[in-house]
């Protein structure tokens, strides 16, 4: 989403970093670039304003950190100022939901149809039940639009999340207060009301919205709006905000590629904090909106936090323990492959990987013209499955005949097939290298490489930037079982500090 602004901010900040110094007017004008692309990006103006000031205020006159340059610490400034203009503070941490309420806690869902309320709905009552083990009973209020209390029901299924039994003929004042008396008693933690939306605001939705809040007192109103209708979006938060008490925004469709004008504006024009954001369409793609984590990715410096925790999420530690032991040995077979990417499919993909890494941005070219897929990974682990279990142990008995059977098997050509090993070979040679390596070292940078085999070329040689190896088990590191080749240089400590 945020693209577009980042590689425009991206150009502004690098003719900084090439400056010794910085004078007044050296900022003024790198300001007046900041506020064309903050304008391009949609966001609101006044917004824009008091931002420039407070950076402009800011920078002139700084102090510069001996280790950075000027242009560095310029940077640092309009990061905290992005992150203090998401969140409303200078530390731009996420905000949770509050459960501290006694249970059962009435969480309401409110905002217009087709912003993804009743989908967000689900993903946060799966997010609940499984990251904070909460019992969690789902109500759907809509008794208007055709099938959307079956649509919460299917969803409720999928998440394995019980919603509220239907019964015809309701109306959603009294759906919302039999939900709360089930909720109590049958002990559940949180109870999710799903209200109903309109295509636009109109008095019979805030009315109903109202009732519906007078009547459950809800701990939490989540106000759901999509990311990609833009200052719509704000205009929406501002007058739910004043028939109820909206106390959180969830965004929606974050991925999408709209100008993110509406992140950036909604926190500061309605007073309300972001504290959800869906990044994809499946159940388990809700995230916690870190402010500060944005700001490092619009300013192109990545975020490896997320990627660290996304993949602590879904690592299986005793397959990650196995394979540590394996490459520490320096022993590497197709079998191991398998895993790793399975592994990167599960915690987002290649885009969603390479998305998280720092300076990723200035490589978007190279990447482009390398045809990454995230297809890639379900065709070269559809090779692997076409293997025997002696040939995936043993890559070396690969001969012609065996690739013509494979990749019959799998549906793709010989060449896939030969991509595919000679990715292995590469990894294989890696894991030796590290197998004679100390017990301090790294893992390198020869993903990129790994990634030139599975897109067809275009990486650059010596792998991809990264966060200075400080990933957990799962993605390289001396933990083990995981993507190698993550490891790099990393940023300069300077930047990654609060004043």
């Amino acid at each position: 989403m945020f693209e577009t602004l980042s590689d425009r901010l991206g150009d502004v900040f690098d003719r900084l970093r090439k400056s010794a110094s910085l004078s007044e007017k050296d900022v003024d004008a790198a300001m007046r670039e900041v506020r064309i692309a903050l304008l391009e990006a949609d966001v609101a103006l006044p917004v824009v304003k008091e931002f420039i000031n407070k950076v402009k205020q800011e920078a002139v006159g700084q102090e510069v950190v001996k280790s950075v340059s000027p242009g560095q610490m310029v940077i640092k400034i309009v990061h905290d100022a992005l992150a203090e203009m998401l969140s409303g503070d200078a530390e731009g941490q996420a905000v949770p939901l509050n459960l501290a309420a006694t249970p059962p806690v009435p969480i309401m869902m409110v905002g217009l149809q087709g912003s993804g309320k009743t989908t967000s709905t689900a993903k946060i009552a799966l997010k609940l039940s499984r990251k904070d083990k909460k019992k969690v009973l789902m109500a759907s209020l809509d008794t208007r639009r055709p099938a959307a209390q079956e649509q919460l029901k299917v969803l409720g299924e999928q998440a394995g999340v019980d919603t509220l039994p239907i019964v015809e003929g309701q109306d959603p004042v009294s759906i919302a207060k039999r939900a709360i008396a089930a909720g109590k008693l049958q002990g559940y933690d949180v109870v999710l009301l799903d209200t109903a939306g309109r295509l636009s605001i109109d008095e019979a939705l805030m009315a109903e919205v109202a009732d519906i809040e007078k009547a459950t007192s809800p701990v939490e109103t989540l106000l759901v709006v999509d990311a990609l209708t833009g200052q719509d979006a704000v205009n929406v938060a501002e007058n739910f905000s004043k028939r109820v008490n909206v106390t959180g925004i969830v965004m929606t469709r974050i991925d999408g590629d709209g100008r993110g004008g509406a992140a950036l504006s909604m926190r500061a024009v309605t007073g309300c904090p972001i504290k959800l954001m869906g990044v994809g369409e499946k159940l388990d793609q809700l995230e916690d909106f870190h402010a500060d984590r944005i700001a490092n990715r619009i300013l192109g410096m990545g975020d490896v936090v997320s990627l660290v925790e996304k993949a602590a999420e879904t690592i299986d530690h005793e397959k990650a323990e196995k394979m540590a032991k394996r490459m520490a040995k320096g022993k590497f077979d197709l079998n191991d492959l398998k895993e790793q990417l399975q592994q990167m499919h599960k915690i987002g993909g290649m885009s969603g990987v390479l998305g998280m890494l720092p300076g990723i941005g200035k490589m978007k070219k190279q990447l482009d013209s390398a045809n990454l897929d995230d297809k890639v990974l379900v065709h070269q682990e559809a090779i692997i499955n076409s293997m025997t279990p002696h040939e995936r142990s043993n890559p070396k008995v690969m001969n012609a005949s065996r690739k013509r059977r494979i990749a019959k098997g799998c549906g793709l050509t010989v060449q896939d097939v030969n991509k595919l090993l000679k990715m292995h070979r590469q990894m294989a040679d890696m894991m030796k290298k590290m197998g004679k390596m100390s017990k301090k070292g790294m893992l390198g940078g020869s993903m990129g490489d790994a990634l030139s085999a599975l897109g067809g070329g275009g990486m650059p040689p010596g792998g991809l930037p990264g966060p200075g190896g400080a990933l957990p088990p799962g993605l390289g590191g001396p933990g083990g079982g995981g993507l190698p080749g993550l490891g790099g240089p990393g940023l300069p400590p300077d930047l990654t500090k609060k004043k």
